[in-house]
């Protein structure tokens, strides 16, 4: 199927950069240009509203609550409703003709086609080797799957869900949904289309340090696709145990003195020094090698070895409580087509028709002395087609005849609002679980739409989807990998009080 402009969103997650405007520029006044950009605002707390230049296609702003890209990505290409949706960093710097090679990378392509990827330049320094830090940003040129500039169909990303919020930074979030693209049937295919992007000073040798920080992505990959992850997504192997041996030189080195025993000191002092040389020449080769940055080479070669396992750790805790089956400590329901029938914009009293089973469901975890809620979106009051009062009768309904809730969190508004608590975004989610005093981690999500799957994810909550009518086959898929599938909400109880994930 011919793809055109109006099949095409493109989202772009930032955190105000100054280069965001131009970029904005430069695809609007592409020929042809696509339907909408969307803008994630990733700031955790803007003061000021983003400046963004006035072009000649609609340009919407969500809120992502600084998350990190994964999260904003996932806000911005909810907000669309397009075929394809291309996601852009804010620092990098398209071709004038870039809308019009989007196109034509997407015309024709077929159905099993789920992603395109572009061609990614880094211009070199001028006169010089790159440095240690600029050989990171170099790297992306030959990236296997990067989401500097990289376009899904919007049927890969419903499959998959889209891009798994529990990597906080722009580091593996990428490879990871290539990969649940391809295991779920797609292809990912090359395009035509270059984007430049540029070198970033990130802090120099201190910044190498920081960047350690992605050991506990690896982890959290290393849990889903095993000990083999590196092979799943293409990438050469990692110095994890060379790292592992110089701390365990450095660790010998330091018991030996402690305990004034002087061969582990002399052996373990020689083997960290080793170990610590062949990586910093390692690193100092393909460089400038000025005396500040041979230098900076050697402290932080030092330091990385700690650093990266200490992360690794951090990381390895993390992805075993995020996978650990526990029973939750705190059960969410939606209202309309999980815990009663669904009437759309109901606002009078006497429709509200509990389903079958919700109020044994609820009696099991209030016996059990699980906190129980409700999270609904109720858009209807922002259209003008339920009152306030209305709104407040329906809820007093529900409670005379299921409750009572420990916390009621709903959202008045509509899609167009771009407010951060209507599903699937995770506002509602987060503020019960505040309002209950657990961590969102240990709730549990009951509906019956993809939204309400995808703010669980989104949040760090569990989920259980309870299929209906109104339950699209492409969410039933999704949930089948992303959360746990059952028949009613008994069911849906009886995995929440098993933890059975």
């Amino acid at each position: 199927m011919t793809v055109v402009a109006t099949d095409i969103a493109v989202v772009v997650p930032t955190i105000g950069r100054a280069e965001l405007g131009e970029l904005i520029r430069t695809i609007a006044a592409g020929d042809p240009p696509p339907a909408m950009i969307v803008v994630a605002d990733d700031r955790p707390d803007p003061a000021q509203p983003l400046e963004l230049p006035e072009v000649r296609i609609p340009v919407r702003v969500v809120r992502s609550g600084g998350r990190g890209p994964a999260a904003a990505r996932n806000a911005g290409w909810l907000a669309t409703d397009t075929a394809w949706v291309a996601f852009v960093d804010d620092d990098v710097r398209p071709g004038p003709d870039w809308s019009a090679a989007l196109a034509r990378d997407l015309a024709d392509l077929p159905e099993r086609a789920g992603a395109s990827t572009a061609r990614i330049v880094v211009p070199l320094p001028e006169g010089r080797r790159p440095t240690d830090e600029e050989r990171r940003t170099v790297g992306l040129a030959s990236a296997r799957w990067i989401t500097a500039d990289m376009a899904y169909r919007r049927e890969a990303l419903l499959a998959t869900g889209g891009f798994d919020e529990r990597f906080p930074r722009a580091f593996r979030e990428d490879s990871d949904l290539a990969v649940r693209t391809i295991r779920a049937g797609f292809e990912i295919v090359a395009g035509e289309r270059v984007t430049e992007h540029p070198i970033r000073a990130r802090g120099g040798w201190v910044g190498s340090i920081r960047a350690q920080a992605g050991n506990a992505d690896n982890a959290l990959l290393r849990r889903k696709y095993g000990r083999r992850w590196r092979e799943v997504i293409g990438e050469h192997e990692g110095r994890t145990g060379r790292h592992l041996l110089t701390v365990a030189a450095a660790a010998t080195a330091l018991g030996g003195l402690l305990s004034r025993r002087r061969w582990p000191v002399a052996l373990g002092a020689a083997g960290w020094a080793a170990l610590t040389a062949e990586f910093a020449v390692r690193r100092i080769l393909p460089g400038p090698r000025t005396g500040a940055e041979i230098a900076a080479m050697i402290i932080s070669s030092a330091a990385i070895p700690p650093a990266a396992l200490f992360h690794r750790l951090r990381g390895e805790v993390a992805a075993r409580r995020s996978t650990t089956r526990r029973p939750a400590r705190a059960v969410l329901f939606d209202r309309d087509g999980t815990l009663i029938h669904d009437v759309p914009y109901l606002a009078d009293p006497d429709g509200v028709r509990p389903v079958a089973g919700a109020a044994d469901a609820l009696a099991a975890l209030r016996r059990r002395g699980v906190p129980v809620g409700v999270v609904s979106n109720q858009s209807g009051v922002a259209r003008g087609l339920i009152r306030p009062d209305d709104l407040s009768a329906v809820n007093a309904r529900v409670e005379a005849l299921l409750g009572p809730f420990d916390t009621w969190q709903v959202c008045v508004h509509q899609d167009e609002d771009g407010c951060a608590c209507r599903k699937p975004a995770p506002g509602l989610i987060h503020a019960a679980a505040r309002d209950l005093g657990v961590a969102p981690a240990d709730c549990v999500m009951v509906g019956d739409i993809g939204a309400d799957v995808q703010a669980a994810m989104r949040a760090g909550a569990r989920a259980v989807l309870v299929p209906t009518t109104a339950t699209r086959p492409s969410e039933v898929a999704h949930a089948r990998t992303s959360a746990v599938l059952a028949d009613d909400v008994a069911g849906a109880v009886r995995y929440a009080l098993a933890g059975r994930w």
